[in-house]
């Protein structure tokens, strides 16, 4: 393991060391599940926990992967069932949607930390502080903490670590929630995250591994990486199936291809 990668790895444990008993939010992602493995690793499973919260904006398959994850790796794991949707404020879905979203989680997760008298631990990284996060906000608000940042951890060094620790998420692709699907303004709801997860299903079982379906009504706009765009073209019919099969009637191909969090952009439009 390089210095680079070793010296914030050493900072990382011994905050945790600090911490002593941490629940570590995990949603099977390349952060949270580096932060889960490295708890479990410094802490043991007596004092570090990892808890996944369970809702129509988890997609199926990391639910699956965060089961595996948690014993393949001895991890001490909960699934606990949030309920954001019962939040007027959250199916509005403006711009304060994962605010609203991370409050659910804490109101959750909080009273498992506190009944061990534990920290909330997210796996936030430095590269995400300068992207509109106010789900960060929401959980420091309520005592979260985030010790990637702490030790200095940007996203490269999270996957250059995990892979130098072995660990098979190291090139996991980025996941956010089903709900980073839907345009602002555009409510969320079960039947639009349904639609969402199934669209998405199908597309990784042609072999599609980054991609987004985006949601606007009866349709589906398609992003994924540019250089896969011939391949996509050559696939149409299949992948028009596969998406039309999830509820969509329309369902097309977003030419500048995979961007992460690419809705946010309209936050920023006057």
């Amino acid at each position: 393991m390089t210095t680079t990668i070793a010296e914030p790895l050493d900072a990382l444990r011994a905050r945790l060391r600090e911490l002593d008993r941490v629940v570590v939010a995990f949603s099977g992602g390349a952060d949270s599940s580096f932060l889960a493995w490295v708890a479990n690793d410094t802490l043991g499973p007596e004092r570090a926990h990892a808890v996944t919260a369970v809702s129509p904006s988890l997609a199926p398959e990391e639910h699956d992967d965060c089961r595996s994850l948690a014993a393949g790796w001895g991890l001490r794991w909960t699934p606990v069932i949030t309920d954001e949707l019962a939040a007027a404020a959250y199916r509005a879905n403006d711009g304060d949607r994962c605010y609203h979203c991370k409050s659910e989680l804490m109101t959750v997760v909080a009273p498992i930390a506190s009944g061990e008298g534990a920290t909330v631990t997210l796996g936030v990284n430095v590269d995400d502080l300068g992207e509109h996060r106010p789900g960060q906000r929401a959980a420091a608000e309520r005592g979260a903490v985030f010790p990637l940042v702490e030790a200095g951890f940007t996203k490269a060094m999270v996957r250059q670590a995990s892979q130098a620790l072995g660990l098979s998420t190291w090139d996991k692709p980025a996941a956010a929630c089903l709900a980073s699907r839907v345009p602002y303004g555009t409510p969320v709801t079960l039947s639009v995250l349904t639609e969402v997860a199934a669209a998405e299903s199908a597309l990784r079982l042609l072999g599609f591994r980054q991609l987004r379906v985006r949601h606007y009504g009866d349709l589906a706009r398609l992003e994924l990486p540019v250089d896969e765009l011939t391949t996509v073209l050559e696939r149409r019919a299949e992948i028009v199936e596969a998406v039309r099969s999830a509820g969509y009637r329309y369902v097309t191909l977003d030419l500048e291809g995979f961007r992460s969090g690419n809705l946010n952009q309209a936050l920023l439009e006057p």
